[in-house]
């Protein structure tokens, strides 16, 4: 069986493509004790999650993901406030980012750690656009405060590499190279 170590619904979503035979176990690691740059922040932090998981169950399979938004080198995460989602809206507003998902994937037999880019390069967001996105509440639980996959919404022109990886699962690399 593999275990999904994620709490992320859109994880599960996005695991089923891959297979139907998981079973979700949030691993709950501070992921404060991490300090890197930003670029090796997604495969350090999906190895964390990924041991702790399989340090309960080493009998089964582990597949663990965290996936950042970098702009500019300055990592933006998962806003606490209205206003921060706004202000991180209002940086990516126009510009070229980079998402990066790293995921590691054990069992007793292997482990494999991987990291994949996406670029995104947003549309030029008005005001109220910002306003309408925050209120609709949808950017307070993603990281770079917006879901590519929100389509009421025009944020994104278009991207180079994996749309899923965006969403926050790179589901073609980890075909490709676990299963």
């Amino acid at each position: 069986m593999i275990i999904l170590a994620s709490q992320s619904p859109r994880r599960r979503e996005l695991i089923k493509k891959i297979t139907t035979d998981f079973t979700v176990i949030p691993s709950n690691i501070d992921e404060s004790i991490i300090h890197t740059e930003p670029h090796a922040l997604p495969a350090e932090l999906s190895k964390l999650k990924a041991y702790s998981i399989f340090s309960l169950y080493p009998n089964d399979t582990v597949l663990a993901c965290d996936t950042v938004v970098i702009l500019n080198n300055e990592l933006m995460g998962k806003p606490k406030t209205k206003e921060q989602a706004k202000e991180m809206l209002r940086k990516l507003s126009g510009k070229k980012h980079v998402v990066i998902s790293g995921y590691t994937f054990i069992n007793k037999d292997r482990e494999i750690t991987r990291t994949v880019r996406t670029y995104v390069y947003f549309n030029n967001l008005s005001e109220e656009t910002i306003n309408a996105y925050v209120e609709s509440g949808s950017p307070m639980d993603k990281a770079g405060a917006y879901g590519i996959q929100d389509k009421d919404f025009d944020l994104v022109n278009h991207i180079e590499g994996s749309l899923y990886n965006v969403i926050g699962l790179p589901v073609e690399d980890i075909k490709a190279h676990c299963f």
